[in-house]
């Protein structure tokens, strides 16, 4: 993994497309600070892995209500219950959701006092009047069935692509949302959109009178494609995870991992990498050579575990400080041999479990994957004591 700065990209709007826009200057790319190569280890020592849950549908999103209860959503629209490692048949709950590319049933997050608050919330793809949006809800739990509460944000752009999907509440109770940005990239910048940001709301959607930007929900911007969120379990610093170019003005991968902080631009398009200018937050973490790209994310002690796609690991982070700041020590690429073969294909999301060990989802089954036999499955990672 080296870190490379790419100086600012300066682009012009097409008035054919917003998709389109055309590259006026690219300056040449320079190295600033190397920290070796990604280490992959095919085989990790210390751990077991074993298949938890198997033939789920392109799984999203895993939370753990308590020690024997899990609800895993599946991207056409089904929130689905796990009760003992065991699978239940009949869905939680099914939402009617727009399922094309990209789009579908994304994110849960249990509310941060639940069972007391026994509310779940969902972040999913729609159409309505002709156009296709991004909606958080909030759900009523049951015992075995989940119902409507309440609609907490909605209309954030959406799409066959980029539409982040992730949302967790956060150590002050807030609720996060990561939105992507459509593949219209000049949402990202602006800041009367709710496409490419990372948004904060309360429990039931209002805007917290803390925001940075008041009146609004925008946490930051200048995101492409977040689709991670983590906070460090001794700091409570915010940590995400950004999908980076698929070949928008001539660039590829350049995958982040970056620390969010309050009314920051996070740069894209007018910037990839680490730009070293005041005006943008540069990431911790970038792969310029090869596409991550990364999704759900968790800590384990101090370790950052990522979920990833098209490299097919579960990619560990090893953070330290310097003078107060994150630094990744080393990267590991857990289950992989190279840069895109690994064991068990395309990851979607890892989560801690409330017994210690993680669980990652498989996404072999979202069309760009070669489905194993069983698959989607769940895996659950033990570690020796």
């Amino acid at each position: 993994m080296k870190i490379i700065a790419i100086a600012s990209i300066f682009i012009a709007a097409s008035a054919a497309a917003l998709l389109l826009k055309h590259l006026l200057n690219r300056p040449e790319a320079f190295e600033t600070a190397i920290h070796g190569e990604d280490v992959f280890i095919p085989q990790p020592r210390g751990i077991r892995v074993e298949a938890w849950v198997e033939g789920l549908e392109v799984p999203w999103s895993l939370i753990f209500l308590d020690e024997k209860t899990a609800l895993v959503s599946e991207r056409p629209g089904r929130i689905r219950l796990i009760r003992e490692g065991k699978l239940r048949e009949t869905p939680y709950a099914e939402l009617d959701v727009h399922h094309a590319g990209e789009g579908g049933l994304m994110g849960l997050a249990a509310h941060p006092r639940f069972p007391q608050k026994p509310f779940i919330y969902a972040m999913y793809t729609y159409r309505e009047g002709g156009g296709t949006f991004n909606k958080v809800v909030k759900l009523q739990a049951g015992e075995e069935r989940a119902s409507f509460a309440l609609t907490i944000i909605e209309r954030i752009p959406g799409g066959r692509f980029h539409n982040g999907g992730r949302i967790a509440f956060g150590p002050n109770g807030f609720l996060y949302i990561t939105t992507g940005e459509i593949f219209r990239a000049d949402l990202a910048q602006d800041l009367n959109n709710l496409g490419g940001k990372v948004l904060r709301v309360d429990e039931d959607g209002n805007i917290p009178k803390d925001n940075p930007f008041p009146g609004s929900p925008v946490f930051t911007y200048g995101h492409r494609n977040p689709q991670g969120l983590a906070w460090h379990p001794e700091t409570g610093t915010l940590f995400s995870s950004e999908h980076g170019p698929s070949g928008e003005f001539g660039l590829r991968a350049y995958d982040e991992i970056n620390i969010l902080k309050p009314g920051r631009n996070y740069g894209w398009p007018e910037v990839v990498g680490i730009a070293g200018k005041q005006e943008y937050e540069d990431p911790l973490v970038v792969w310029p050579g090869h596409a991550v790209p990364p999704g759900g994310m968790t800590f384990r002690n101090n370790d950052l575990f990522v979920a990833t796609l098209r490299s097919r690991a579960l990619v560990r982070i090893l953070l330290e400080r310097q003078r107060g700041h994150f630094a990744a020590k080393r990267i590991e690429r857990w289950f992989a041999e190279d840069y895109d073969k690994g064991r068990y294909g395309r990851l979607r999301d890892v989560v801690k479990g409330p017994d210690g060990a993680l669980y990652f989802l498989t996404s072999n089954r979202d069309g760009r994957g070669a489905p194993n036999p069983g698959d989607d499955k769940i895996y659950r990672i033990l570690f020796e004591k």
